[in-house]
């Protein structure tokens, strides 16, 4: 049986079109070469990268890139621990000097404890990376306002939280992740917050374009199965989004009409 896939909109982020619509991290994996597995699974594409954790300069040593094929997938360097503007600056410079990488991912925090983003040096990272012709997709707070601002200063996809990273607590305010969606020109991708695969169709039933989760699949008992899960949760995400969903309504409604029934007692 052949599953009807009305999907004929691609993803695309900086010109580049994409099947999948998950990516997955590389980190908190038992191995590299679990993460190759969780990542074949998944049927991701796109790889999240910390450049300040993961090897990928030092031959020396493991590397990423021996395991995970960079010319199969698209390696997505990002700023993860970093906590200013100028220390997400100079990461994603060396990521680029290391590996020619334009297309990046900015993430500057607040605290250790929440690892909420800021936003304020958030936006003036992107200020700076964008005239010095990077293609940055940027993880934010679930501002509707904000990540309007982020779109006007050039950012080539918007990722809002659904929940503090590594939470596993899903999309806490599912109202404005809609509202960020509708209104955005750029592809919006929750990240961060996703536990579990119904947190990931329920972000892509909101209308995203695309799941980010790391934790979420790292940290399952059996990961490469969690992958497969996420992997069918977006594109059934997707698929419900597309179909559109019945109305709520506050009372309950007959399946079938009323008109007709046969009564009690006829013959």
């Amino acid at each position: 049986m052949t599953l009807y896939h009305p999907d004929t909109i691609p993803l695309i982020i900086d010109g580049k079109t994409y099947n999948s619509r998950l990516l997955i991290g590389t980190g908190k994996y038992k191995s590299y070469e679990e993460n190759a597995r969780a990542l074949e699974a998944s049927g991701a594409e796109i790889i999240t990268v910390a450049v300040r954790r993961v090897n990928i300069a030092a031959s020396s040593e493991p590397m990423l890139q021996d395991f995970i094929d960079p010319k199969k997938y698209t390696y997505l360097p990002n700023t993860a621990g970093c906590f200013t503007a100028d220390e997400a600056l100079r990461t994603l410079r060396l990521a680029r000097e290391a590996g020619g990488w334009e297309l990046v991912k900015l993430e500057v925090l607040s605290d250790k404890k929440t690892l909420y983003p800021d936003m304020v040096e958030t936006l003036q990272a992107l200020e700076v990376l964008v005239k010095e012709g990077f293609k940055v997709m940027v993880y934010c707070t679930d501002d509707p306002v904000m990540c309007r601002r982020l779109e006007d200063a050039g950012a080539v996809a918007i990722m809002p939280l659904g929940a503090p990273i590594g939470s596993g607590l899903g999309i806490q305010n599912q109202l404005n992740i809609k509202l960020i969606a509708q209104n955005s020109k750029l592809p919006v991708l929750v990240d961060a917050g996703v536990g579990t695969a119904s947190d990931a169709a329920i972000a892509m039933e909101l209308g995203c374009d695309g799941v980010l989760m790391n934790t979420a699949i790292a940290e399952a008992r059996d990961p490469i199965q969690m992958a497969s899960a996420m992997k069918l949760a977006v594109e059934s995400g997707r698929l419900a989004y597309l179909a559109g969903r019945m109305a709520k309504k506050e009372y309950g409604a007959a399946s079938s009409p009323v008109e007709g029934l046969i009564k009690a007692g006829n013959k």
